[in-house]
């Protein structure tokens, strides 16, 4: 059974929320988790520009200087996106999470984004999953010593919630990583808006795009999935096919959350802050009301044992009725469901546990 230790928001002269955090990562032996001289990764989700509900970048602060303290050698990270938007790439990346307060002036570690310039510097790790025989993991995930994951703990409209499972397995991933965990088919060409410029033609390393009457087509047969093109196209004409079911990217993500972790299993520590619970993902350029009050910091060396802590938590809590939570508002409701009624959100517990990602089976230790 795993431990998950929790620390409510409650504070004081006496303790306020940064010793809090400090305890929790003596309590996981953060400096057993961490060498001396470690490069060592802390992955968090820099926010979308417009976006309010991540975590605090003086909580990030804390962290680090947690990991300095050990003698390791910190680095803030994040991947660039499927989508286009603010953060499609590194450059655009960058400027949004300093924009954001992560800039090295306050949070103290350098900022990297874990699958390079066009989010096409990966690795292929093997994981032999249930349906998956390989993924694609950023390559400074994949070189990084060790790893300190802070995740929001929030809703997500295609997996319930997002919590240290999606963060290791969406956020670890490369661009193609993402694409093959939401998408069985090649992006697709919106015709009436394609305005033949051939920037997606000269970005395809893999000759899959032409150009025919001014218009660009992309050969499935030829498509590898990087999905540069998306990034590239100057009017967003070329898009995702969303066509996975959300039982299946659960599946995905789970299965790339354990080969993000692969050779670091033992050098691995999660924080999870159960703050401005919003029902959205933090990458939509807003942050819609919480759906519960804040309810705290909960911190494990299992991923699958702390989310399933965070969502018994998050459901244990009184849902808010000034949000986007239609049902489920009274203690030990489903508040995901509550949120998006079609989502099977145990999916990714249940995948994560037979994976060996970890075991749902926790002792929660108040702090």
């Amino acid at each position: 059974m795993a431990k998950v230790y929790f620390a409510d928001m409650r504070a004081s002269h006496k303790e306020n929320l940064f010793d809090k955090i400090t305890k929790l990562l003596a309590l996981c032996e953060l400096d057993q988790r961490v060498n001396i001289g470690d490069l060592t990764a802390v992955k968090i989700h820099f926010g979308e520009k417009g976006n309010h509900a991540f975590i605090r970048p003086i909580f990030a602060r804390k962290v680090v200087e947690e990991i300095k303290k050990a003698g390791a050698k910190p680095f803030l990270t994040d991947s660039s996106t499927l989508y286009p938007g603010e953060r499609k790439e590194a450059v655009s990346a960058l400027t949004c999470g300093i924009e954001n307060g992560f800039a090295y002036a306050c949070v103290g570690a350098p900022l990297i984004i874990s699958d390079g310039l066009r989010g096409v510097t990966e690795r292929e790790i093997p994981v032999n999953g249930e349906l998956l025989q390989s993924a694609f993991i950023g390559t400074e995930i994949v070189e990084a010593d060790s790893l300190v994951c802070l995740s929001h703990f929030k809703c997500h409209e295609l997996t319930g919630f997002g919590g240290a499972i999606k963060n290791l397995g969406m956020g670890c991933a490369s661009r193609k990583g993402k694409l093959i965990q939401h998408s069985t088919v090649a992006p697709k060409v919106a015709v009436k808006n394609c305005t033949g410029c051939g920037i997606c033609l000269n970005a395809c390393a893999h000759d899959a795009i032409i150009i025919t009457d001014g218009t660009a087509f992309i050969d499935p047969d030829l498509c590898a999935g990087c999905s540069r093109c998306i990034t590239v196209c100057p009017t967003k004409t070329i898009n995702i096919q969303w066509n996975e079911a959300a039982d299946l990217v659960m599946k995905k993500m789970a299965e790339y959350a354990k080969a993000s972790v692969i050779g670091k299993e033992e050098r691995m520590l999660y924080l999870n802050f159960i703050t401005q619970v919003s029902p959205a993902c933090d990458c939509y350029g807003h942050a819609d009301a919480p759906i519960v009050n804040d309810i705290g910091i909960c911190a494990s060396t299992d991923p699958v044992a702390i989310d399933q802590a965070c969502a018994d938590l998050v459901n244990a809590a009184k849902g808010n009725e000034n949000s986007a939570l239609k049902s489920g508002h009274e203690p030990g409701g489903d508040k995901f469901n509550g949120v998006y009624p079609d989502i099977p959100w145990q999916v990714q517990l249940e995948h994560g546990e037979k994976v060996g990602l970890g075991s749902r089976k926790y002792e929660l230790i108040r702090v």
